[in-house]
């Protein structure tokens, strides 16, 4: 009697050896159903934890391009905006045609503009401000995956060009209409909209440790560049 990935081969020698494979036989069986039905749950579970949503959400902080800066993206009333939310190198917003911006910190600034989603397409169209020559050019953002977000500008439509930006905080829940908190007064609406609110994802970078040097930008829909326009 020799035995060959668990299942009998037979030599039929006495009536022990056959009811002893009859009983391998019977263990192997239950041992494939027992297979079948893990191998059917684990195929629920990872179709369950791919969701399709998640997929094409575009919510988050993203390691841009070069690594120097990280944008927060977050739906404020219906649209997406996007704001620098981390910094390598503070600066300024020198170049911006608007003079009385020209002082105003880089961190906080909005870089992705009232971005509206595509019908039927996983993509959102808006404008993007460059803040290296203060222009502000058409645009589109698209996930691909959970993890990577390509934007692209266009100037009149026809000279585009791109990058891809790399996830490194987790979704964010859209938020509600609401205004921005008045100088000196108390009870500041709560972070629950436009900042993280989850552990970051599974395959995602970690994210950053908090630096006194650059504080978080909170929720970005309560800035008042957003504020004033997502209404």
């Amino acid at each position: 009697m020799n035995r060959k990935m668990g299942v009998l081969v037979f030599c039929p020698f006495s009536d022990d050896v056959r009811k002893h494979s009859f009983r391998l036989v019977d263990t192997s069986k239950e041992h494939s159903m027992r297979l079948a039905l893990y191998t059917g749950i684990f195929l629920a579970t990872s179709v369950a934890w791919v969701n399709p949503a998640a997929a094409s959400d575009p919510t988050g902080d993203w390691l841009v391009k070069g690594g120097f800066a990280h944008v927060r993206v977050a739906e404020c009333n219906g649209a997406m905006w996007g704001v620098v939310a981390w910094e390598q190198q503070a600066g300024l917003d020198e170049h911006n045609p608007d003079v009385a911006k020209q002082s105003r910190p880089t961190l906080g600034m909005p870089v992705l503009l009232n971005m509206k989603k595509t019908p039927g397409h996983d993509q959102w169209e808006g404008e993007v401000y460059n803040a290296e020559d203060g222009k502000t050019y058409s645009s589109t953002i698209t996930p691909h995956g959970t993890d990577q977000l390509e934007i692209k500008g266009c100037v009149l439509g026809i000279l585009c060009g791109g990058e891809t930006w790399t996830r490194v905080g987790p979704p964010i829940p859209p938020s509600l209409p609401k205004t921005a908190p008045k100088a000196g007064s108390k009870g500041a609406a709560p972070r629950t909209a436009g900042a993280p609110v989850a552990p970051r994802s599974a395959g995602s970078k970690a994210a950053r440790p908090a630096d006194p040097e650059h504080p978080d930008v909170g929720d970005i829909c309560l800035l008042p560049d957003i504020a004033g326009v997502a209404h």
